[in-house]
């Protein structure tokens, strides 16, 4: 997805992805990781997601990755939050207490630049991108997670000749060919959430299947 593509769909508020509630699946299966307080959890593609409200209230530090700006700003808007605003080259960085999101291109980003983050979220962020990136969003999620990480994947499942993406479909087998060469993956969840979405069944999907997978660096 060229970044432009972003860039209109904040523009028109056309966010669908967007949660209104905490992920339950982050609720129910992040404490299996036992990511203690204090400790720094990345975000990437994080968006306006409010999980990351339920993170800091984990006690950990959080660090996010967004392109849009627009996003980032909603983000502290809405928590009601002023954040201190500062450049770094090709972004700008956003930080708020325990909070920093980069607002950038996540591929440029940098060890460096997030700190030794040990854990990492992904809700949003395999499945917003098609199936010709995503080996180089884990290629660069390996650069930039830690050699004892761990992280919480959450992906979808359905019948994409009936809808494209985003969000695409990614199945166990490509989670599985992705990540395993760097991770010990394993699925801890499954749920049918067609019921959740009028947009897929409309278009006629019949199954739609969330997936989360528990991960830890090998």
């Amino acid at each position: 997805m060229e970044p432009q593509f972003w860039h209109e769909r904040w523009a028109i508020n056309q966010i669908g992805f967007n949660q209104s509630e905490v992920n339950p699946y982050l609720v129910k299966l992040w404490p299996e990781l036992t990511v203690q307080p204090g400790e720094r959890v990345f975000v990437p593609l994080c968006g306006k997601t409010i999980d990351i409200h339920w993170l800091l209230d984990q006690g950990h530090y959080v660090v996010g990755a967004e392109l849009s700006e627009t996003a980032v700003a909603a983000w502290f808007s809405e928590a009601g939050l002023t954040p201190r605003v500062e450049e770094h080259a090709d972004f700008k960085l956003y930080r708020y207490g325990a909070c920093e999101i980069w607002c950038g291109d996540f591929f440029a980003l940098k060890p460096e630049n997030i700190g030794e983050c040990t854990a990492f979220y992904d809700r949003a962020a395999m499945i917003a991108l098609p199936a010709s990136m995503r080996w180089q969003y884990v290629q660069q999620l390996n650069r930039l997670m830690g050699e004892d990480s761990c992280g919480l994947l959450i992906t979808l499942d359905y019948d994409q000749s009936r809808i494209d993406g985003p969000p695409f479909a990614v199945d166990g087998d490509e989670v599985q060919q992705l990540l395993s060469p760097e991770w010990r993956v394993k699925q801890v969840g499954e749920w049918d959430v067609l019921e959740k979405s009028a947009k897929f069944k409309q278009a006629g999907v019949t199954q739609l299947m969330e997936y989360a997978y528990r991960m830890f660096r090998r």
